[in-house]
């Protein structure tokens, strides 16, 4: 609980070392999903430590060339973006349909608990963990929904530390939100004055 609490924190931050810490707590989140039938949530889990050996690379750096004046590559941190209303949409839409199907799956096929709403927080973690790794700004707006739904499902499974640290998550995504778009707008502010210079 604690690992994937410094994990989230760490995040918010910008630090590279969120992803040691999402890694060994996902390894322990695995057995303790799996323990308590909330087969997606292990799954998930599963997911989470090949992301977190990812997202620690996506993160560490970015490499670019200065071809012009011919120097040696350089390194420079992966830069926060934003995606279109668009673009989501789309993407929610789609993840909506292969949660249904999934969930129709875990319900007739297994003894998972809560298969459709287990589903659908993990189909959509999965996506939200992937923005998270492209440093998107929105990834925060998914984790507000994400975590509230899992509090229900914690309550009901007798999680109360699990459940106590999703009610912390909500909070540090509503931070990790604020945080990276005030980073975010002065990198767009940064750009137009480059791009003012240049063409002066």
């Amino acid at each position: 609980m604690l690992l994937a609490l410094a994990y989230v924190l760490l995040a918010a931050q910008g630090s590279l070392w969120c992803w040691p810490a999402a890694f060994i707590s996902t390894a322990l989140y695995t057995v303790i999903f799996y323990d308590v039938l909330l087969l997606m949530d292990s799954a998930l889990n599963a997911y989470y430590l090949l992301m977190a050996i990812y997202g620690y690379w996506a993160w560490q750096k970015n490499t670019t060339t200065n071809s012009i004046h011919n120097e040696k590559e350089k390194s420079i941190p992966l830069a926060i973006v934003s995606w279109s209303t668009h673009k989501h949409v789309y993407a929610c839409i789609a993840l909506t349909v292969i949660a249904l199907a999934l969930g129709y799956i875990v319900a007739n096929y297994t003894p998972a608990a809560f298969p459709y709403l287990d589903t659908f927080t993990t189909v959509f973690a999965i996506f939200a963990t992937y923005l998270v790794t492209q440093k998107v700004l929105e990834n925060w707006l998914y984790w507000m929904v994400i975590d509230a739904i899992s509090i229900y499902l914690y309550i009901e499974k007798g999680l109360i530390p699990t459940t106590i640290l999703f009610v912390i998550y909500v909070i540090i995504a509503i931070y990790g939100y604020v945080k990276w778009h005030a980073i975010y707008a002065q990198s767009k502010i940064k750009n137009i004055n480059v791009s003012d210079v240049i063409s002066s």
